[in-house]
């Protein structure tokens, strides 16, 4: 697994406190290698690259997740909106939002923090 090292207390504060990272400032949002996405927590497998879009949005953002029993939704409604929260189903682990405004047949946007993930390369 790659390690995270310099990302680590932003990782904390993602994860366990649901922090959110500046737009494009994470290491992954305009990424291109090829491989699996990972949960900085604890390694279950997420988001493989082949799945991943420019959304523009400044976050790494996926159509869809690797397998739908390695993530679980919840609503969030904090900071004023209503917002699905993303988390890894494995460690509980905040990773970001979906949305309904993405591309594909099933029109999602995992809009997901760099800080949330590491890369497998390939």
């Amino acid at each position: 697994m790659t390690e995270n090292t310099e990302r680590e207390p932003l990782a904390e504060a993602v994860l366990h406190e649901g922090a959110t990272e500046p737009p494009f400032t994470g290491r992954y949002w305009n990424a291109k290698a090829s491989g699996t996405y990972r949960c900085a927590g604890c390694g279950a497998p997420l988001f493989a690259s082949s799945d991943k879009y420019d959304s523009g949005s400044g976050w790494p953002s996926f159509v869809r997740p690797m397998t739908e029993t390695n993530v679980s939704e919840r609503a969030d409604r904090s900071h004023g909106m209503v917002r699905t929260e993303v988390l890894c189903a494995s460690c509980g682990g905040h990773l970001g939002h979906v949305f309904d405004d993405g591309p594909g047949p099933n029109g999602l946007r995992y809009c997901i923090n760099s800080a949330a993930l590491l890369l497998d390369e390939e």
